[in-house]
């Protein structure tokens, strides 16, 4: 539902989405219901319908919002810096600390990712990170910084293993993020190849004891 809001509006459309956010996250999507929302927020229904039409719709926003404040945070970490390896390394500490940041999304991620009514979103989203981490890695294989293999295959890739190993240390152990990040970041580096063309590649292993040591 598109409607050009006033700067109350949208404050009030932003409260909707973040408090949303934290009920879908507690009780589940499925056992949140309009009534939770509104009433948590001690508004009317027809607020809520102002801005959404329905609670799916609502679920959708969240998901496109949380993916361009993750590019943004990524895209911040990288402006400026020529090196492509260098652009690829920090875009995924930058999206690893943001995952690590944002407990909520991170559940209704991995709750999305197996909803068919919210594939198509997630996909989208996932699709302009991938994209995004394409060009770094054309430029660094055009360079000769790493093997020369299909982008996309290593962009998705790395967006995997980032997911995954955040979800595990973070969630499951309650690692540090700093040292998930350098985890992933050695983990990426090894698996598309950097080691391999530059010397300088440190291993996952390292990363995670030379974290422990300080």
């Amino acid at each position: 539902m598109s409607r050009k809001l006033t700067p109350r509006g949208k404050e009030r459309r932003a409260q909707l989405i973040a408090f949303a956010t934290h009920e879908f996250a507690e009780k589940g999507y499925h056992l949140t219901s309009v009534a939770d929302i509104v009433d948590g927020l001690g508004v009317g229904k027809g607020v809520f319908y102002w801005y959404f039409s329905s609670k799916e719709e609502l679920f959708v926003e969240i998901m496109r919002t949380s993916q361009r404040g993750m590019r943004r945070q990524q895209q911040a970490a990288i402006t400026g810096v020529e090196d492509p390896v260098k652009r690829i390394e920090l875009g995924i500490r930058a999206g690893v600390l943001w995952l690590a940041e944002h407990n909520d999304l991170r559940k209704l991620f991995e709750f999305a990712r197996t909803e068919g009514r919210f594939r198509e979103a997630m996909q989208s989203g996932q699709a302009v990170l991938v994209s995004d981490a394409q060009v770094h890695l054309e430029e660094a294989i055009q360079q000769g910084r790493i093997p020369d293999r299909d982008p996309e295959a290593l962009a998705l890739a790395i967006i995997g293993v980032s997911n995954q190993l955040t979800n595990v240390y973070i969630d499951g152990r309650n690692m540090n993020p700093e040292l998930v990040a350098d985890l992933v970041v050695s983990f990426c580096r090894d698996g598309i190849g950097v080691g391999g063309c530059d010397g300088i590649g440190v291993s996952a292993r390292d990363a995670i004891g030379a974290r422990q040591r300080n």
